[in-house]
C-alpha cells in the first residue's frame, strides 16, 4: 500500500484509541427518562458514528428493545444505571450479533446482576469488561499494521499504479473481513454452546423436581 494508505491507516487507528466510550464512572447514580438517556447516548458514543446522521439510541430503540426482552422495563418510566451499562452493551453486540443471540446473552446478565447481588452486580461487570476491552486496543492496533503492510507486499508485481492502489486496498479489506467473520463464527458457536448447556441444565432440573 502507498505511503499515503499506510499513514492513513496509522492515523485512523489512533482516532479509534482515543474514541469517547461510556466510562464507568461516567454514568449517572440517577434515573432518567428516555430523552436523557439517548441524549447520554448519543453525546458520549458520538464518535461511534459513521455518518454524521446517523442514530446512536432512539425512543423505538428503546421500546423494541424492551418488547424484546433485551431490556428490562422502566420503574416509573425511569432508566436506572443498569439500563444504562445493558444499552451500551446492545449497542456494541447489535453490529455483529442477531437479536436472538443478544438475548442469550443479556438473559442471565440481567436476571442475575442487574441488581445488587453477593457475587456481582453490573456497575462491578461493566468496569471489569470495560477496562479488559480498552487493554486490547495496542494489540489491535499493531495486529491491523501488521495486516496493512502484508497488504503492501501482496501484489508488488503489479506495475499499474491504479490498479496496484485498488488491490492493496481489497487486500487489506479482505484480511479485515476474514478476521472480523472468524471472530464472529467463534462467538456464535460459544453462544450455541451455552444455551445448548443452559438448556439441558432446566431439562436435568425439569426432570429431577418431577421426581
Amino acid at each position: 500500500m502507498n505511503n499515503d494508505y499506510t499513514q492513513f491507516v496509522a492515523t485512523l487507528l489512533k482516532r479509534l484509541a482515543k474514541m469517547n466510550y461510556i466510562k464507568p464512572g461516567e454514568v449517572p447514580n440517577i434515573d432518567l427518562y428516555m430523552d436523557l438517556v439517548t441524549t447520554f447516548m448519543d453525546e458520549h458514543l458520538s464518535d461511534c458514528k459513521r455518518r454524521e446522521d446517523d442514530k446512536i439510541l432512539t425512543k423505538t430503540m428503546i421500546n423494541n428493545y424492551t418488547k424484546n426482552n433485551l431490556l428490562p422495563p422502566p420503574v416509573k418510566k425511569k432508566y436506572s444505571k443498569e439500563h444504562l451499562y445493558v444499552l451500551t452493551f446492545i449497542y456494541y453486540f447489535k453490529n455483529i450479533l442477531s437479536i436472538s443471540d443478544i438475548q442469550t446473552l443479556l438473559e442471565p446478565l440481567t436476571s442475575s446482576f442487574f441488581s445488587d447481588n453477593d457475587t456481582a452486580n453490573l456497575d462491578g461487570i461493566y468496569k471489569q469488561i470495560y477496562n479488559m476491552c480498552k487493554s486490547q486496543i495496542g494489540g489491535i492496533s499493531k495486529d491491523v499494521l501488521e495486516k496493512a503492510h502484508l497488504s503492501e507486499e501482496a501484489f508488488a508485481n503489479i506495475s499499474d499504479d491504479e490498479d496496484h492502489e485498488f488491490l492493496e486496498f481489497f487486500s487489506l479489506v479482505s484480511l479485515l473481513s476474514f478476521d472480523v467473520y472468524m471472530k464472529k463464527n467463534i462467538i456464535e458457536n460459544l453462544i450455541d454452546d451455552f444455551a445448548s448447556r443452559k438448556s439441558s441444565d432446566k431439562e436435568l432440573h425439569t426432570k429431577k423436581s418431577k421426581k
